[in-house]
């Protein structure tokens, strides 16, 4: 990525933090950024894939934000709870949006979606686990990126947080007490 898309995706990402981009168009979000629709189209080719960008760039901070914080959590558990207060968190939220958009687009083949979303999030939940030397069972780390996509639906259709985060907890508990399935 050259150092100019860098630094603009930088300052997109910060209009999206503020304002959010779902309902804004491409001139809206260019002159939030400071930058004009044809700087957006020259560096990302399409608002869907600006979009797209933004997410990959959300999501790769939430996913380092956990290898971190597994350095500290002194269980799984710990580390789930962690996790789940980054991304279901008030501040998180227009990204949330924006990825179930951009997701939804990818889905029918109407946007370039973020490579690999959910492999990105069980590859560095290897990692987050080999800090905390433990071996992760691929298909429970599967379980707990679609547990907490599902709940972040619920937040964003207005479910009761503390509800929804009861519910995570639950998960939690659950996870905790399940045992890899068996070598063959």
């Amino acid at each position: 990525m050259s150092e100019a898309r860098t630094e603009l995706l930088g300052r997109i990402l910060d209009v999206a933090a503020r304002d959010g981009l779902a309902d804004r168009s491409l001139r809206e979000i260019a002159a939030g950024a400071g930058t004009s629709h044809r700087m957006l189209l020259f560096h990302f080719g399409s608002r869907e894939g600006l979009l797209a960008a933004v997410v990959g760039a959300m999501e790769a901070r939430q996913r380092a934000a956990m290898t971190a914080s597994a350095e500290t959590a002194a269980t799984p558990e710990e580390l789930m709870t962690d996790v789940w207060r980054a991304v279901s968190s008030p501040e998180a939220r227009p990204f949330v949006r924006l990825f179930f958009e951009v997701f939804s687009l990818t889905t029918r083949g109407a946007a370039p979606g973020p490579a690999a979303l959910t492999a990105s999030w069980l590859d560095d939940a290897e990692k987050a686990g080999q800090r905390l030397g433990i071996t992760t069972d691929r298909a429970m780390a599967r379980l707990g990126v679609a547990v907490a996509r599902g709940l972040l639906m619920d937040l964003l259709a207005g479910e009761d947080p503390a509800e929804v985060d009861a519910a995570h907890e639950l998960f939690v508990r659950l996870a905790g007490q399940a045992s890899p399935p068996p070598t063959t």
